[in-house]
């Protein structure tokens, strides 16, 4: 540590760990290990421990520590490629409730970053909260015009203290990378950095403002999901306005049944939704518990979801999109070659590997899964089992991977509790492959390839130059490795030929984009123009290749 000012705190964490029985994170912390002497004088938790699983005295010690350390375990909860599941299990049911602050204290904060007295724009602001967290906490208002909000406002002093509690868990957590012995499996500072990263996010509200604002416009039509508004006149860094939403949990069952929403119909939606998001839109919300999931019980006929706090969402990189996708498609398929395949193809597997044995060992994680019915078949359980058999095989998966396999886990949870029968394959499969066939189109590329084209042509007349540049280098080092006996004719002769290659390859290029251009604004014109430029395009191609061959 870089200071003792942690250890206090480091040994009240140690402390609470102790007297939650967590030995063995204790003894694994070698500068603790004299405390377990002192266990008879710590005193006993609220609870009686002793019949609990680790998970659940872990996650009751974390309560106990406050609210950063609740934060710390719900992060740790999507890490299921660092923690065993069953503790995962019992840290996502971390709850993130505290006592709220004062409401006439949440008054003049709006005040001060709206610059202006509170009566300005709210007819009415109740000074006691809906709802509080260790961030932020939640306040009904109302505007002059008569809607219904919420304001949603950071506690005071949260930033300061996010950052003494970050570096308090930095220094634990160098403690842990020197002295547990699995500590580069776990990887305590990359964990740290995670939790950090994730806290800062969730103190800028503008952000989750952004972040609700698109989840709404890739939903706009609302039959299925419905976003609440953004009010971005009433909303700041440490304040955000959103029109007030009405429902229930989407774990209400009996409330559910009351207002006679059809289950069947509500669960089925719920899975779509979760695909559309991940492969049509790549923006997924990865914080979906039935406190953030709400069911509008107004809409009996046509039922939909109510989606609440935007703070976690989730995107992939484009190239793990498509190959998680796919590997998806394999699954549905039971293509286990492919999905070997696909898994080094995507980088996520080195390419050394021994693509029989990878085979082998996906087919012996999910052979015995496919025993069962399907509609008894968990996909998230299933792709969490085989990302954890893939890493004898040294995989490698982004964070935005794991909180994926989180989000599914949770989603295929709630369709469960809405229908216990649903069969989530047969409502996955098609979904997905209706929007990868949408995605992958031949008319999607073309629109692509014409959208991108004044990009290109602001680039056209750097061209030339770039060529030149680049002939100019191809020569020099032809030169450092020519023989003496290569005369300057040849070399000429070579260049020659390179720029003939470069002039075929960016014509049959720029037929091809006149053709996507054609299809893309023109289509009424017919399939042959487009054609034909495609296959001049290919012709100017295969002649380029044919003088590269030369």
């Amino acid at each position: 540590m870089r200071s003792v000012s942690s250890l206090p705190r480091l040994l009240e964490v140690a402390i609470v760990l102790l007297r939650y029985r967590l030995d063995e994170l204790i003894t694994a912390l070698h500068l603790f290990r004299p405390l377990k002497l002192l266990r008879p004088l710590l005193g006993r938790p609220v609870v009686d421990v002793r019949q609990l699983s680790p998970g659940a005295r872990l996650r009751l010690a974390l309560t106990e520590l406050g609210p950063i350390f609740i934060k710390t375990g719900q992060v740790l909860s999507t890490r299921r490629d660092l923690i065993p599941n069953n503790i995962a299990d019992e840290l996502s049911l971390l709850q993130d409730q505290v006592a709220p602050f004062s409401g006439t204290v949440a008054k003049h904060i709006v005040e001060a970053e709206l610059k202006t007295t509170l009566d300005q724009h709210y007819a009415r602001f109740d000074e006691t909260p809906l709802a509080s967290a260790s961030i932020a906490q939640v306040h009904a208002a109302t505007l002059h015009d008569g809607r219904e909000v919420v304001v949603k406002v950071l506690r005071p002093g949260i930033d300061l203290r996010i950052a003494s509690d970050i570096k308090l868990l930095r220094s634990l957590g160098k403690l842990i990378q020197r002295w547990h012995p699995g500590a580069e499996k776990i990887r305590p500072l990359d964990i740290v950095a995670e939790v950090r990263k994730t806290l800062e996010n969730e103190l800028d509200l503008a952000r989750e403002a952004a972040n609700a604002s698109l989840l709404r416009r890739n939903f706009s039509c609302g039959n299925d999901l419905y976003v609440p508004e953004v009010y971005w006149n009433l909303t700041r860094t440490r304040i955000l306005t959103l029109e007030r939403m009405h429902g229930v949990s989407s774990d209400d069952i009996t409330a559910i049944d009351a207002a006679g929403i059809d289950r069947k119909a509500l669960a089925v939606k719920g899975v779509r939704i979760f695909y559309e998001q991940v492969f049509r839109d790549n923006f997924f919300h990865a914080d979906t518990h039935p406190g953030n999931i709400w069911v509008d019980l107004r809409r009996s006929s046509e039922p939909r979801f109510i989606a609440l706090d935007f703070g976690m969402m989730g995107s992939l990189p484009e190239s793990d999109q498509y190959w998680l996708a796919q590997n998806f498609i394999a699954l549905f398929e039971r293509d286990y070659v492919r999905i070997a395949k696909l898994h080094v193809d995507a980088g996520w597997i080195p390419a050394s590997v021994r693509m029989d044995e990878l085979e082998a060992a996906v087919r012996t994680v999910c052979e015995p899964y496919f025993t069962r019915p399907l509609a008894s078949i968990s996909i998230a359980e299933l792709v969490v089992s085989m990302f954890q058999t893939a890493r004898q095989f040294e995989l490698t998966l982004q964070p935005q991977l794991i909180l994926l396999q989180k989000t599914l886990l949770n989603i295929e949870g709630l369709g469960r509790l809405l229908d216990p029968d649903i069969d989530i394959w047969a409502v996955a499969h098609p979904v997905l492959k209706r929007i990868l066939r949408q995605r992958y189109s031949l008319r999607r590329t073309f629109g692509e390839l014409g959208r991108r084209l004044p990009e290109w042509l602001h680039l056209a007349p750097q061209l030339p130059d770039l060529v030149r540049a680049a002939l100019q280098n191809l020569a020099h080092g032809e030169e450092r490795r020519l023989t003496d006996k290569l005369h300057e004719s040849q070399q000429s002769q070579t260049m020659q030929r390179m720029m003939l290659v470069i002039l075929g390859a960016v014509l049959g290029g720029a037929l091809i984009i006149s053709a996507a251009l054609l299809w893309t604004w023109i289509p009424w014109q017919g399939l042959w123009p487009p054609l034909t430029l495609v296959l001049a395009g290919v012709l100017a191609f295969i002649w380029s290749w044919r003088q590269s061959r030369l």
